[in-house]
């Protein structure tokens, strides 16, 4: 015989993480803001990898290269 939980009044919704009314969710509209944030936050360990490997690769000589090339171009604009 197993113990029965009580169903929670609120669910997050799967898209924008919101608290949504479990008796309101078809009329649930994401909010574009939350939205947004949410979907940030699911990224989180993809944006800290891009800036890892960025950081890396500027570290290469290759992006060192790169570096003293968009200096030596912005120096030749005039974009002190």
């Amino acid at each position: 015989m197993g113990i029965r939980f009580p169903q929670p009044r609120y669910m997050p919704c799967s898209e924008c993480g919101a608290a949504v009314e479990r008796a309101s969710t078809e009329q649930h509209v994401c909010e574009r803001g939350p939205l947004l944030d949410y979907q940030m936050f699911q990224l989180r360990d993809d944006v800290a990898a891009v800036e890892s490997e960025l950081s890396a690769y500027l570290d290469s000589p290759s992006g060192r290269f790169e570096l003293w090339w968009a200096e030596r171009e912005r120096r030749r604009r005039g974009d002190e």
